[in-house]
């Protein structure tokens, strides 16, 4: 070809260029980062594809998203359509853990032209013998190329074609008929093959709880085992739990190790930090000997299984300086001038108990490949959640590797990312394989703060490949929200968590129990934190929570509405006179097949009585202001009906600070 007649750049870079391919594909959604990570679903989910199509002039275009699991050479298809101003959507059903491809294409429906410029004709009266060959021609050609039985229909319309019977060439049968035999000799394809990476269903929805198993001890102060904690998962299970969180369980680190409250120097049987990994009885591949075995985990992990729990073992990439690492591989550490490893600081806080690792190691390749063993070895103990500590103080192109090679192998694995840190580097650990993140919820506490953060995890980008989860409290984090003891505050937060996120979790049984006392005035740690002390806790001590956390998780699971984030919408509430309307705030999630709508009222003042005006969104249901319909509160069990745009709601937080309704149109 004459490369006068060449683009510079081609429109479809994976197809062979050709003048005639004139639809115009552009602007698609899922598309990250050009195509270099995939978007996120879970097993099960529609994932929805839209793009801009578009041709010059006014010839009709049909669309089809082509999608596949990775791996099968066999691309399905279905249609796409447009919504308005050429923008069109289309979307699949993804099936088990894995990758799936999905792409665009596009072309000139002359058929469908053709017929639509019938109608006109027809309708003004002209005279259509010459259009009826032109129509007669195309549906020969498509005969061609159909199956025998679409064939032998085709020929049959394509002989009844004459002037004095026009209405022969818009019978809709035709139409299917042609529409399963287009003609693709000029269809354009879009110049990517996308991805999206699809994860087990909890990825997308699970109620976590965080427990130090050495806490659990069967005498009071005596350090607990993986079987003392067998006890304790029919009550984790009862309460609504599907996922199980301990904080590192290795072996843990003398030198510098740190005593109760954080303090420099352990007193004698202090049992120091979980995080500061490793000693003689070995590294991140060994438990700690007080625990129990690797054998005895593995049963835990298991009979943790058959309670409909999944366990999830931390991550912590960081050594003690007695880690078997530190002497076998020093060049993975950094070493100062005077001959002493650098331990981790964040000035002025010193973390002598804890060594980084360098990733700019000589040695990085076999770092690399002994970081990723780590979470096979953990893998093959029966563990396919990890909750990974400080993922963003790790280099991003160890995670990209690490977690695509483990996928590789595991696609059933879900990693949550603990990265309290700026949105950007939150956002590049979601792109580069993160299951989930922890989040900024625990400080959004204001009814502005709380929509527009929801907001920008729906409705921007990030909701393509960030999931968010919340956490009202970690061990590391005791919001000066509920520092007061306020039970109430605590109930707040944890009905904000569970329905707003579905995925949210609580560091227990401190949450439960309201615990609120912080180390200092200004300080955000708990007072005789958990992390440095072997706790004693009285599970049924008085003005405790777990009867309503068990209320509301079994209302999640009741209400698929409340299994998902994206699908949020906001409600104006209009306050009574002389009351704050800030204080009262509600949303509504459907599930996308229609079947569960939850309406949640949240009054976010724990002392006074709330009430307002709320404008239930008709036209997002369709609904006649005249027909009634029916709220019901799963958490008094108390039902209403409702009639038009605007009903009455009050929330007294003194018996509960919330309306969770079920809505139901019937």
């Amino acid at each position: 070809m004459n490369t006068l007649f060449r683009p510079v750049v081609p429109f479809f870079s994976n197809q062979a260029f050709d003048g005639r391919r004139r639809v115009v594909i552009e602007n698609l959604s899922p598309e990250l980062d050009g195509g270099r990570y995939p978007a996120k679903a879970v097993v099960g989910e529609r994932v929805v594809v839209s793009a801009d199509v578009f041709v010059d002039g006014a010839d009709r275009i049909s669309v089809e998203l082509c999608f596949r699991a990775s791996g099968s050479e066999l691309w399905q298809r279905s249609p796409m359509l447009f919504l308005g101003n050429d923008r069109c959507e289309g979307s699949f059903v993804v099936g088990e853990p894995g990758r799936y491809d999905y792409t665009v294409e596009a072309w000139v429906d002359h058929f469908v032209t053709w017929r639509e410029g019938l109608i006109k004709k027809i309708g003004a009266g002209q005279d259509v013998a010459l259009d009826l060959q032109v129509g007669a021609a195309l549906v020969e050609k498509a005969a061609a190329v159909a199956d025998a039985s679409d064939a032998k229909k085709l020929r049959a319309f394509a002989v009844r074609f004459r002037p004095e019977e026009p209405s022969v060439a818009l019978e809709p049968e035709l139409l299917q008929l042609m529409a399963r035999s287009p003609d693709k000799a000029y269809a354009s394809v879009y110049d990517k093959v996308l991805g999206v990476m699809v994860e087990p269903k909890k990825a997308g929805c699970s109620a976590w709880y965080e427990l130090f198993p050495r806490s659990w001890g069967s005498e009071p102060g005596k350090h607990g085992t993986f079987n003392d904690c067998r006890r304790l998962l029919p009550m984790i299970a009862g309460m609504g739990f599907d996922v199980l969180y301990l904080p590192p369980i290795h072996p843990i680190g003398y030198s510098k190790r740190k005593g109760k409250n954080n303090s420099l120097v352990a007193a004698p049987g202090e049992p120091g930090s979980c995080w500061a990994i490793g000693n003689s009885d070995g590294g991140h591949k060994a438990v700690h000997p007080e625990l129990g075995t690797l054998e005895e985990f593995a049963a835990f992990v298991l009979d943790a299984e058959t309670h409909g729990i999944s366990v999830a073992l931390d991550i912590a990439f960081q050594c003690s300086p007695d880690h078997p690492y530190v002497a076998e591989h020093p060049e993975w550490f950094t070493w100062r001038p005077d001959g002493t490893v650098q331990f981790a600081e964040n000035p002025p806080k010193r973390y002598e108990d804890i060594l980084p690792i360098n990733f700019e190691s000589a040695d990085w390749q076999n770092l690399w490949i002994e970081l990723k063993s780590i979470f096979t070895f953990w893998i093959e103990k029966g563990v396919k959640i990890f909750r990974v500590d400080n993922p963003h103080t790790k280099a991003f192109p160890f995670w990209e590797w690490a977690l695509a090679s483990i996928r590789e192998e595991h696609p059933d694995t879900i990693f949550l990312a603990e990265a309290f840190t700026r949105p950007k580097l939150m956002a590049r650990l979601a792109k580069i394989g993160y299951s989930q993140s922890y989040s900024y919820f625990t400080w959004r506490n204001n009814k502005h703060e709380l929509q527009e953060y929801l907001q920008e995890l729906t409705t921007s980008p990030l909701k393509h490949f960030m999931r968010a989860n919340f956490w009202p409290n970690t061990p590391d984090i005791l919001h000066e929200e509920l520092q007061s003891g306020d039970r109430v505050k605590f109930l707040i937060r944890v009905v904000l968590a569970s329905t707003l996120s579905s995925n949210y979790g609580i560091y227990g049984p401190a949450y439960e129990l309201c615990e609120h006392l912080p180390v200092g005035e200004g300080k955000e740690e708990y007072l005789d934190s958990e992390k440095y002390e072997i706790k004693a806790w009285d599970l049924d001590r008085p003005g405790n929570i777990r009867s309503e956390i068990t209320r509301i998780n079994r209302i999640r699971k009741e209400n698929v509405a409340l299994q998902q984030t994206s699908d949020i919408t906001f409600v104006r509430i209009d306050a009574s006179a002389n009351q704050e309307h800030a204080q009262l705030m509600g949303y509504l999630k459907r599930s996308a097949d229609g079947s569960s709508t939850v309406l949640t009222v949240v009054n976010l003042d724990s002392h006074h009585t709330q009430s307002g005006w709320l404008r239930f969104p008709l036209e997002l249901f369709g609904l006649d202001p005249a027909h009634p319909f029916r709220v019901e509160d799963l958490l008094t069990g108390m039902s209403y009906e409702w009639k038009g745009e605007w009903n009455f709601v009050e929330v007294n937080p003194r018996s509960m600070p919330a309306h969770i309704f079920r809505v139901t149109f019937a």
